[in-house]
């Protein structure tokens, strides 16, 4: 299956930038290019993408407000948003997320990680750019509240895989931690994200934090971490955190 894509940026070579990784893949077409908020909501109700490409920060309408109009009238699935920020936009970003985005890029993560966000958010899931993560984490660590009990909903494996993800570990990198399979992986997270209400990885992992799963040394810990050697939190230098 082809992946129809819509580039939104004010930026024309980051539009044509992002073109060219994207045309180089046999599964993915570039429909449109877009070079502001109105624009982009335009050539999406005309070209019908499976995904946008989305710049946060754009004039006259900027792409949180673009996502928000996203789910246009006779659509039964709109298309998937990945948003698309520079380093300095911590505050966005965390917007994006709220507001429903498939994944979080920072501008210059590279042409394998943009192709991979826009696979996972085709394919129904998401990806956050690991230098997001982490910043937003440590943030949260920078106010970290007193730990509390484990949620009691949480399964042992459900913890167990809670505090994974709060290290950055990938579902794959965590089926071959617990030996499972990518899909129990995915249907373990899922049933995470409902029992906490959470949106998204980055809650997941933030719950974590502040819930004493994770201190803020980065170890694992609360009455679930077992007896063995805590285990130092590994931010992320290749790949995303898909979910």
């Amino acid at each position: 299956m082809t992946i129809r894509v819509l580039i939104a940026d004010d930026q024309a070579m980051v539009r044509a930038g992002f073109a060219m990784i994207l045309a180089a893949e046999d599964d993915i077409e570039v429909v449109g290019e877009a070079k502001e908020g109105v624009h982009a909501v335009e050539l999406a109700e005309r070209h019908r993408p499976d995904v946008v490409l989305m710049d946060i920060r754009m004039p006259r309408m900027d792409g949180l407000e673009a996502l928000r109009r996203l789910p246009l009238p006779g659509t039964v699935i709109p298309p998937k948003v990945v948003a698309v920020t520079t380093v300095d936009d911590d505050e966005y970003v965390q917007r994006a997320l709220s507001e429903g985005a498939s994944g979080v890029l920072i501008k210059d993560s590279g042409p394998a990680l943009l192709v991979e966000a826009i696979r996972a958010a085709a394919s129904g899931e998401a990806l956050v750019s690991p230098a997001i993560t982490v910043r937003l984490l440590r943030r949260l660590n920078s106010a970290v509240p007193a730990p509390r009990e484990p949620h009691t909903a949480l399964s042992a494996r459900e913890n167990e895989l809670v505090r994974l993800v709060a290290r950055g570990l990938t579902n794959a990198e965590i089926a071959t931690r617990l030996t499972i399979s990518v899909s129990t992986v995915k249907t373990h997270l899922a049933n995470v994200q409902l029992k906490l209400s959470a949106r998204n990885r980055v809650e997941i992992a933030a719950w974590a934090w502040e819930s004493g799963a994770v201190d803020g040394r980065g170890r694992e810990g609360g009455p679930t971490s077992g007896t063995g050697p805590a285990h130092e939190i590994t931010p992320l230098t290749a790949g995303g955190l898909v979910f």
